[in-house]
């Protein structure tokens, strides 16, 4: 299954950066590929939040929970519908320095083996490229 991790060092305080992260329903304010994040549910430590995405002039739509550890500063999250099998991965933020160094992860699978071995590859390009924008719009968000 492809997985995909990306890292960025952000000029903030974990405490700043993990909060921002946190309100994923902002996203769409300065994250261009992201259409709309919207929380289904929130309760103690979590969110359920669709989203849809622009992928290359491709929409993607799906349902994710979102576990926030901020003790541990992660937050877990998994796709529980959507347009591919499995979606799922983590952030991670760790002190470093004058800042934070967050990590995105992204573990997927389409869910058509048969075409697996030719649109894997092309995805996980994609996936990489997408991670980085975020992390890059989460840094120039509180960096700028």
């Amino acid at each position: 299954m492809p997985y995909v991790e990306e890292s960025l060092w952000i000029g903030g305080s974990v405490r700043s950066v993990y909060a921002l992260a946190c309100r994923m329903e902002d996203y769409p304010l300065f994250m261009s590929d992201v259409r709309s994040v919207c929380v289904v549910e929130r309760g103690e430590g979590y969110t359920v939040t669709d989203w849809e995405t622009d992928a290359d002039g491709r929409l993607f739509r799906w349902r994710e929970r979102d576990d926030f550890l901020p003790d541990e500063g992660r937050i877990i999250y998994r796709q529980i519908e959507g347009d591919v099998k499995r979606f799922e991965g983590e952030w991670r933020f760790r002190e470093q320095g004058e800042g934070c160094e967050v990590t995105l992860t992204v573990d997927f699978d389409l869910g058509i083996p048969m075409l697996a071995p030719l649109l894997h590859p092309i995805l996980v390009k994609k996936v990489r490229e997408n991670s980085r924008a975020m992390l890059f719009a989460i840094k120039e968000k509180v960096e700028g």
